[in-house]
């Protein structure tokens, strides 16, 4: 198979329109950031320094360093904090310094109050002699360092190019480390610096030579792989799921998110990497020694969960915890122990997350952990650091700030919605209200705009014929294998044939009404009822009904009998169900006009058919105002809230009041 090396990205013709040195600097680290084998989701840090006047004519040497929260690949220069490096130089001169005081410390140097907080590196990159540095946690080095003789191959590779600092936990008493042995080993050969079992440094005196000298030195890793025959890893095999897992798959998140104390989405990645590992008769053996660098554990957590043990992986965390708490410096409380990364035979690579990004870097991050563990494995090993790091990472207070700080709740957080009739109307707002409050959506519709509606993680569109009955059950198998489960449903999809008498109302017609309104719905309701049964805060259904299950009007005999055959099945429902603690409530909109069925020719038309103004139309109702989609799709995701947890078969009426309903 080809062989990927790594290649310099540098472009004279590109680096010609950055003119000043943090230009420079935005430019080279947004090279870094476009390769996943070098920086991973906000993984690495860049800094240079230069000097400027400050606002009273005094010259400081300014170092700006990646700041906390942003991501290379992508990086302004706003995401340079800009630090006063005589005070940085000066705190690297203590004996300690608390990892608290060090951020305190580094915010209060800051020359733009409004930058964000300073790399936990920081003190790193001001103590080492150079104007640009650059840090990246390079798959083939980390992989290179992650065996049992990692240190000799390092040298072997490189030789006086690297000082090799051993690991030390990122922060005040990693820069001491460095600034010491630094000193002592560094020559005129020095190029870069490894960080055992972290990653890698280079540095230069222009953007170009620092960026350069890092691909030469990770190039270096890779050829080394290469020669080891240790480069390529075998062809995963195609992977066909024939038999229905959804059921499987939901009961799975139910137990994860009851350890997490809140619910989670399940993502089975489908990755042939991911699925082909996972079938290893050794993975339990290869994937359990720990993460790939102290950076991931945060994401990923310590290991993965082997199979669908829930109650023995948490059993092991707890040990875990209780075995290493007494290390850390002061008592600590312990993280949810739910995992976060699943390798199960049948499912594959899963990862658990409360958002769709959530998800998507914690399965990126442990597609990169699969190829270097089985390159790893190719050189006599992989191994990682001893658990007593790794917990003093995971229990870092500088990260659990950063959990805290990140941990935005949202109601319908780590929760899925299932939609009908999501492409317009009313069932396209529903999706935006259940995304604006966390939730993740299954938006399904017969029209193929579906699909491309929304552009947002937590969304996955999908071309369904509701009637269909082999249809819904692929779509809840996709929904389930993407989401983990579903725990609220929306009954929009339906259809308001041209009015008729029943005189002249054909079977045909009467039959296709019931097919999409009522028959549909019945199916998907028995299809869904198992995996609401398993939603971890209890299932909900919300059915948009209609005021003509209330007050019916002539010539919509098919479209009033179906909704109100529909209102009467969810109030079964909701008796059949309750003991499962599943709610199920109706709403019943009238006039609503933002709709594709309501175009002006139409309003027109049935206003002057009532006397009306097209603006008197739209208000004539009891309250005098006008009924909108958003109107209906707020109150149905309300309905699903906890504002509503103990009502069931409710009937909620939203027209503005109507004088037949009332």
């Amino acid at each position: 198979s080809s062989i990927y090396i790594m290649k310099s990205l540098w472009s004279d013709v590109e680096s010609d329109k950055f003119k000043d040195d943090l230009a420079l600097r935005v430019y080279t680290s947004r090279l870094l950031g476009q390769d996943p084998s070098l920086v991973l989701h906000g993984g690495g840090n860049t800094s240079v320094k230069i000097t400027e006047t400050n606002l009273v004519g005094s010259k400081e040497d300014i170092l700006y360093v990646k700041g906390s929260g942003w991501d290379l690949v992508s990086i302004e220069k706003d995401g340079f904090s800009p630090v006063r490096m005589a005070h940085i130089l000066n705190l690297s001169k203590l004996k300690s310094l608390s990892d608290p005081q060090m951020v305190n410390e580094l915010k209060t140097q800051l020359t733009n109050a409004t930058s964000p907080t300073p790399s936990v590196e920081t003190i790193l990159h001001a103590i080492l002699p150079f104007k640009y540095v650059d840090h990246t946690h390079a798959d083939a080095v980390v992989t290179i360092s992650n065996t049992v003789n990692g240190e000799e191959r390092i040298r072997e590779i490189y030789g006086n190019r690297v000082v090799i600092v051993p690991y030390v936990m990122p922060g005040f008493d990693l820069a001491k480390e460095v600034g010491r042995l630094f000193s002592e080993m560094a020559s005129e050969e020095t190029e870069g610096m490894v960080l055992l079992n972290h990653g890698i440094f280079s540095f230069g005196n222009t953007a170009r030579e620092s960026y350069e000298r890092m691909i030469g030195l990770v190039n270096a890793a890779e050829q080394y792989l290469v020669s080891q025959n240790a480069w390529d890893n075998e062809k995963p095999l195609i992977d066909v799921k024939s038999k229905k897992i959804r059921g499987d798959v939901s009961e799975l998140r139910q137990k994860i998110s009851l350890v997490a104390g809140n619910p989670v989405l399940l993502n089975l990645t489908n990755s042939l990497s991911g699925i082909s590992f996972s079938k290893r008769d050794d993975v339990e053996k290869i994937a359990t020694r720990g993460p790939l660098t102290p950076d991931h554990v945060i994401r990923t957590k310590r290991i993965p969960m082997i199979g669908r043990d829930v109650e023995k992986y948490v059993k092991d965390y707890v040990s875990y915890f209780d075995i290493h708490k007494t290390n850390a410096k002061e008592k600590k409380t312990m993280l949810d122990p739910a995992p976060r990364v699943i390798l199960d035979r049948e499912f594959g690579l899963c990862a658990v997350g409360k958002n769709m990004s959530e998800i998507g870097i914690i399965s990126d991050i442990y597609e990169h952990t699969i190829e270097s563990i089985l390159r790893a494995e190719k050189l006599g090993g992989f191994q990682a650091l001893p658990a007593s790091d790794i917990f003093d990472i995971e229990y870092w207070d500088l990260e659990q700030a950063k959990l805290l700080r990140n941990n935005n709740f949202l109601e319908f957080q780590g929760e899925v919605v299932l939609i009908t009739g999501a492409a317009s109307g009313i069932g396209k707002s529903c999706v935006q209200s259940f995304l604006n409050r966390g939730a993740a959506v299954v938006g399904i519709d017969i029209d193929s705009s579906i699909e491309t509606n929304y552009k947002h993680n937590n969304y996955l569109g999908l071309i369904c014929d509701v009637t269909d009955e082999e249809a819904v059950e692929e779509l809840l198998e996709k929904s389930v294998c993407h989401f983990g489960g579903l725990d609220m449903i929306v009954l929009n999809a339906g259809i308001f044939p041209e009015g008729r008498q029943v005189s002249e109302l054909s079977t045909i017609e009467w039959n296709k009404v019931f097919s999409i309104n009522l028959n549909s719905n019945l199916n998907l309701l028995r299809e869904v009822y198992p995996l609401l049964k398993v939603a971890p805060n209890k299932g909900r259904v919300v059915v948009i009904g209609s005021k003509n299950v209330l007050a019916p009007g002539p010539g919509a005999a098919a479209y009033s009998a179906s909704k109100a055959a529909l209102n009467q099945l969810m109030r079964v429902l909701s008796m059949e169900w309750s003991s499962d603690g599943i709610r199920l409530n109706a709403l019943h909109p009238n006039g609503v006009f933002d709709t594709n069925i309501w175009t002006d020719e139409v309003l027109i038309s049935r206003a002057e058919h009532y006397g009306l103004t097209v603006e008197n139309y739209k208000t004539n109702n009891l309250l005098g105002v006008e009924v909108n989609s958003t109107d209906v799709s707020e109150l149905a995701a309300e309905l699903c809230s906890s504002l509503f947890s103990k009502t069931t078969a409710a009937q909620i009426p939203i027209d503005g009041g109507n004088e037949r309903v009332i």
